[in-house]
């Protein structure tokens, strides 16, 4: 009798935080690089960037530690639970800023407490960080950000990341990476959509006068990275994610006029003080309304931050990482899915 060949079976994922542009990315190319994969959304999120694809739904309420535990005993793959999780799960624009501890950290912790309640903790834990969790670089002599960057963060947000981060840093036998992504953008992502929405319009809106380099992951890029570090085997380290190099203001726009098919748009630098006052005035709008602003007080740091560049040598020796699209090919692809998008409406 022949041998039957043995089928490793393959390894299983559950995303958290599926539902939204980068959690669609993470499924679409988790089922293509060969895991199975269950996607962890909330009742109300909206899940059509997942509704094509082979995942399986686990609804989740964050608010309840004990619905988290019935949930992950009832929709595990087998008693020890998945083998990679990627927590995608994140807020990064509140009505109330205590919502940044409550999403961005309490959130993670409850989760963690309940996958090791349940004997569930997986061969990797992929938290999704963000380079604001680090605060802002040197603006005098523009030294890159590296992974030996002693955090400071300057927002809520910031802060919510880093307490996270160093929560998971406290659990002993729980084998956590951490990626500290800078500006994510590509199809479906709404704020530098903004930014290109109003270049199509010929303004480009830059903030303040002096010198800013500018640093951008393609979402692709981003979500092949985190499968690449489950692949190398890393743990417990954290990671700068960003293209290796920078780009100004100017070569942003002139990258997005190209791609819009050559079209002009008229470069206005606003003064800190007027986009501190805007940031402000969208803040109380919004919190009158009950409905979280995109421009705050919170975002008006991070706008003020002269310094994104970063080092990322760390991925590039640990896992190999290479990002394939530089800005240029970024911008081409999601100008081309906003373009599409326009003229279906």
């Amino acid at each position: 009798m022949s041998q039957q060949p043995s089928i490793t079976p393959r390894p299983t994922l559950l995303i958290i935080g599926a539902g939204g542009f980068i959690g669609g990315f993470i499924a679409k190319i988790g089922v293509e690089r060969g895991y199975n994969v269950w996607a962890g959304v909330r009742e109300t999120t909206s899940t059509r960037y997942l509704d094509e694809l082979p995942v399986e739904l686990v609804t989740f309420d964050y608010d309840n530690p004990d619905q988290l535990r019935e949930a992950l005993m009832e929709n595990a793959p087998s008693d020890r639970g998945w083998d990679y999780i990627i927590w995608n799960l994140g807020a990064t624009k509140c009505g109330n800023f205590q919502d940044f501890n409550r999403i961005n950290y309490l959130y993670l912790r409850d989760f963690c407490q309940a996958l090791i309640s349940c004997g569930m903790v997986p061969k990797r834990f992929l938290f999704m960080s963000s380079l604001s969790a680090l605060g802002p670089a040197d603006e005098k002599d523009y030294t890159p950000i590296t992974s030996r960057t002693i955090p400071n963060p300057n927002t809520r947000y910031g802060l919510s990341k880093i307490k996270a981060e160093t929560y998971l840093e406290t659990l002993p036998d729980f084998p956590w990476i951490i990626f500290r992504a800078t500006g994510v953008y590509g199809p479906h992502e709404k704020d530098y959509l903004m930014m290109i929405k109003s270049i199509d319009r010929h303004i480009d809106v830059g903030m303040g006068y002096r010198k800013q380099l500018l640093t951008f992951i393609y979402v692709e890029d981003l979500v092949n990275a985190m499968f690449d570090a489950f692949k190398a085997g890393v743990e417990k380290k954290k990671y700068i994610i960003s293209e290796p190099r920078s780009y100004s203001q100017k070569e942003f726009r002139q990258i997005v006029l190209k791609h819009l098919g050559g079209k002009w748009a008229l470069p206005l630098k606003l003064p800190m003080w007027a986009v501190y006052l805007a940031s402000f005035g969208a803040e109380m709008w919004g919190k009158a309304r009950l409905q979280p602003s995109t421009l705050n007080r919170d975002k008006f740091k991070i706008m003020k931050q002269r310094n994104w560049s970063c080092d990322v040598s760390d991925a590039q020796r640990d896992f190999g990482f290479n990002p394939q699209f530089d800005l240029d090919r970024g911008i081409a692809a999601t100008v081309a899915a906003y373009k599409e998008s326009k003229s279906h409406h």
